[in-house]
């Protein structure tokens, strides 16, 4: 598209993997407008180009769409934090579902296994990396604008708990002293059972005044932790007042500080409940890219668990955590970086059902060798359709039946979505 920048009319035919809406121009150029809704009739000012076509800005909304609505949030367009706040609940679901459909397509594979979506509500996310930038006159926090590097300084959010709703205020004063202008810090929220744990990640350590305000503001607000670090450095305490803790099904798990854990409690229920009712009776499980333990302990209930890991500090939590429960002996760990050293199928072959969760871009290797394997059960779970798509298409080549996929929208108003799936090993 060489003509120079304009503004059009354009009416949005549907919504693409990223929420985006697609128009087409008369010479079949594809249009992609963040924020538009189908059936929208827009005015859009061209922008640049993206991938196969251009990119559009509305200027105007001359006529909405039927499924578009009202956002919640004032940030909502700003925010790079919701895709899809704009469209009503039936196009949302649909849209969600559809791209699990789309990717099952694309890799040859058909649609009959795919549930209804399970739906997770606002105000539910526990876990939030933020973004900090010190400014002259103080500190923006929040997330980053969409498709750029700029802070969105929040004062709402309809995704994140209360709890850490409530927060923002005071930390972005709390920050001030250690973030003067023009530097940044990653910060990561988790909202455990036992209080708020906060890691701040930063080029510069903290001055002692920094420090001082930090832990006034964990004192004040009854945070459990807070601990910062620099880049690629082991975190450092600043002040603790209990030790961060979620419990996996019955098991407490003390989080090492900025751990990964499942986005909302809602969701975690939802992913266990589903890795559940694809479980088959088996004397041994091995659970792949384990983290802290969110299904080993569960599954622990219905047969020996085997975890493997490549987090150093989310294995030793799982063993603790393991000792502890007087688990020692019925779910074992093991530190292992599955993407460059996947279990091979001599060492697969000993269990009777796997479940795996791979990080976004998904688990090629591992899946290529449970596709040597002689494993009855494969349980996936994924949090990108794509790659989840592609390592199906591995397994299905090497004998495998995908028997059901369950979605789950843990990312809410996000252009993400989650999913369960199970295949079982052909019969021969």
């Amino acid at each position: 598209m060489d003509r120079p920048l304009r503004s059009i009319e354009l009416e949005i035919e549907s919504l693409g993997a990223l929420g985006d809406g697609l128009g087409t121009l008369a010479d079949g150029t594809r249009i992609y407008v963040p924020y538009a809704a189908v059936g929208d009739r827009l005015i859009v000012a061209l922008e640049g180009r993206r991938g196969d076509g251009a990119v559009g800005r509305i200027v105007e909304i001359l006529h909405p769409g039927p499924g578009r609505a009202q956002s919640p949030c004032r940030h909502f367009g700003r925010c790079g934090g919701c895709a899809l706040q704009h469209i009503d609940e039936a196009s949302y679901r649909r849209w969600k579902i559809e791209q699990v459909e789309t990717a099952l397509r694309r890799s040859g594979l058909g649609n009959d296994a795919i549930s209804d979506l399970v739906s997770i509500p606002p105000h539910t996310r526990r876990r939030a990396a933020l973004v900090a930038l010190g400014r002259g006159n103080g500190v923006e926090l929040g997330f980053h604008a969409r498709a750029s590097r700029s802070v969105v300084d929040l004062d709402e959010c309809h995704v994140l708990t209360p709890a850490l709703t409530a927060l923002l205020a005071p930390l972005r004063a709390a920050l001030g002293p250690w973030l003067t202008a023009g530097k940044t810090a990653d910060i990561v929220l988790t909202d455990t059972a036992t209080g708020i744990d906060m890691l701040v990640a930063a080029k510069t350590a903290p001055s002692l005044a920094a420090r001082r305000h930090l832990t006034d503001l964990g004192r004040a607000h009854d945070l459990a932790r807070i601990s910062w670090s620099r880049a690629g450095a082991e975190p450092e305490p600043i002040m603790q007042q209990r030790q961060p803790r979620l419990r996996f099904g019955d098991v407490a798990i003390d989080l090492p500080p900025g751990a990964f854990i499942q986005p909302s409690a809602a969701g975690e229920a939802a992913l266990v409940r589903a890795v559940l009712a694809f479980l088959p009776k088996a004397g041994r499980v091995a659970d792949l890219f384990a983290g802290c333990g969110t299904f080993a302990f569960v599954l622990s209930r219905h047969a020996a668990v085997h975890a493997v890991e490549s987090d150093k500090a989310a294995v030793e939590a799982l063993v603790r955590a393991a000792s502890r429960a007087g688990l020692a002996g019925r779910v074992t760990a093991e530190r292992r970086n599955l993407e460059s050293y996947p279990l091979a199928a001599p060492e697969l072959d000993r269990f009777d059902a796997v479940v795996f969760d791979p990080p976004r871009r998904g688990a090629k290797a591992q899946a290529a060798a449970l596709a040597q394997s002689a494993v009855p059960v494969v349980i996936a779970v994924s949090c990108d359709p794509k790659t989840f798509a592609r390592d199906a298409r591995l397994l299905v080549d090497g004998g495998y039946r995908l028997e059901s996929v369950v979605p789950v929208d843990q990312f809410t108003w996000a252009a993400h979505v989650e999913l369960v799936a199970r295949f079982l090993r052909a019969k021969s």
